[in-house]
């Protein structure tokens, strides 16, 4: 895609994050037809956004989250200041129609990694990370209908990113860990104080294990010549099944002897 068709499609999604509104389709010359022009109208959405970008998602961890959505494999989105939320705050529900909120491990980075022709193995990844933290991720989309919007569309549209917040870094004791069986508990009770609805999962449903699914996020950038920086953090996929949500609910993810976090949506 040349630069007008990028920025035409960059700012046609914009408008539509920016109003709340949904898009079909991008026109037939607007829309992506691989990964890597995906990427290149979500690095120019960004711009547009007027964000500083604070870190990085990954969607679509799992095999089940993958067939729902149409994918092969997962796909990597940015996560820009205008998108936090702070623990304590209330989360905007807005004009979310994917209603779900997902619990994720989230990683803080203290090394920059760069681009290069190899790929990373998860050992030097793990060298990079300075922290571990607990996520609430809100994702949405901004095609009506997201399931059939394929590859190139989801990842134009920043990989489903709407709103995410994130915890304090957790204990050291992470590091000694085996994340890929740690069990993580997901609860939504209704704004009339009764539990709705409780969901299991662990680690294991992030690429069979977090740390693999930040090596991947760290070699999909690197594929496309963007650096993990220093500072960054990457949200690595939620780790229960999505939990259905409704405005007023109050949502926690349980990690056990990691701790929790909570937040309240609005109403």
């Amino acid at each position: 895609m040349d630069d007008t068709a990028v920025s035409a499609a960059a700012s046609i999604i914009y408008q539509h994050l920016r109003n709340g509104s949904i898009l079909d389709n991008l026109a037939d010359n607007l829309r992506p037809q691989n990964r890597a022009e995906g990427y290149q109208i979500q690095a120019c959405l960004e711009m547009a956004m007027e964000s500083q970008r604070q870190g990085w998602k990954i969607a679509a961890t799992s095999i089940a989250g993958q067939k729902h959505i149409g994918l092969n494999g997962p796909i990597a989105g940015r996560i820009v200041e205008d998108m936090m939320v702070n623990p304590g705050q209330p989360v905007p529900f807005g004009a979310n129609r994917m209603r779900v909120a997902e619990a994720e491990f989230v990683f803080c980075m203290k090394t920059d990694l760069l681009p290069r022709p190899n790929l990373y193995e998860t050992a030097e990844v793990m060298a990079g990370v300075a922290s571990l933290h607990l996520g609430l991720e809100f994702p949405d989309s901004r095609f009506a209908d997201f399931v059939a919007a394929g590859e190139g569309q989801l990842i134009a549209d920043n990989a489903c990113g709407y709103k995410f917040m994130m915890g304090e870094a957790v204990s050291d004791i992470w590091c000694d860990m085996t994340l890929s069986t740690h069990p993580v508990i997901g609860r939504v009770t209704g704004s009339d104080g009764q539990l709705r609805a409780e969901y299991t999962g662990s680690g294991g449903n992030v690429l069979d294990c977090p740390t693999i699914a930040l090596t991947w996020l760290v070699n999909e950038l690197s594929a496309q010549n963007i650096p993990l920086r220093a500072g960054e953090f990457v949200t690595t996929g939620t780790a229960t099944l999505p939990m259905t949500i409704l405005p007023g609910d109050q949502i926690e993810a349980d990690f056990g002897a990691l701790g929790r976090i909570s937040c309240q949506l609005s109403s």
